[in-house]
């Protein structure tokens, strides 16, 4: 029985001389968010408050705009209106490779460049943000372990992934980069029973392996917000 907390015990902050910084309580907010596509309002004076050690499911019909939701969250979506804040500071402050290196967003349907999966498993760590880290091998197999896969699944080419194989490789990739945050896009919306409780179990697992991260997770199943979440949000249009 694979332990998830050695895959993710390098993960930590290294203890720094004196006493540790404070962890934040509230890690995300954001206020007054609207999002209007042409005529139509998704949502209106949107408020979110994310605290430390969350796990937040977000459910609600399509068309409500959950996946825009969690875009602008994590900066690719333009703000049309209000303030977000991340570790107490409004999104203006932060270079955005410094946001989105502790703000992660994993799509439901990720797009990889061909090549190998280990590839695209390494390329964030090529960037500076995270270029002093080195790649983590060791924890790079034991995730996928935690998956169902082995090491020959590093070797297949992405471009011949399924959806659901193509949704591991977001997963496993978000975790290796150690972000405070993950918005997780309905992340097991194409995976297999067993494999979709494997994810839920290392996402969980992740989130409590330190004090100062949290999630929000999408998904229209609500068997599985009720294993996820701990707190649920539910978005209705506006218009």
């Amino acid at each position: 029985m694979l332990s998830f907390s050695s895959v993710f015990s390098d993960f930590q902050d290294l203890p720094r001389a004196g006493h540790p910084p404070a962890v934040p309580d509230v890690l995300l907010k954001a206020s007054g968010l609207s999002f209007r596509v042409e005529s139509r309002i998704l949502w209106q004076g949107f408020e979110l408050t994310l605290r430390a050690g969350e796990r937040l499911g977000v459910t609600g019909p399509s068309g409500s705009g959950k996946t825009l939701l969690l875009r602008t969250l994590a900066g690719l979506e333009p703000l049309q209106s209000g303030e977000l804040v991340f570790d107490d500071r409004a999104l203006s402050h932060w270079s955005m490779p410094a946001y989105r290196a502790r703000v992660v967003y994993v799509p439901q349907r990720p797009a990889w460049r061909e090549g190998t999966v280990e590839a695209a498993l390494r390329a964030p760590f090529a960037f500076h943000a995270r270029r002093k880290r080195g790649f983590p091998d060791g924890q790079v197999r034991e995730l996928l372990r935690g998956t169902g896969r082995d090491e020959t699944f590093l070797h297949q080419r992405t471009e011949r992934l399924s959806g659901g194989e193509a949704q591991i490789v977001a997963v496993v990739r978000a975790l290796l980069v150690a972000p405070s945050v993950l918005l997780l896009d309905e992340p097991t919306a194409s995976l297999d029973s067993t494999t979709v409780r494997a994810i839920e179990d290392l996402i969980v697992h992740w989130v409590s392996a330190s004090p100062d991260r949290a999630y929000i997770w999408t998904s229209h199943d609500r068997p599985q917000l009720e294993r996820i979440a701990d707190r649920l949000l539910t978005l209705e249009p506006a218009s």
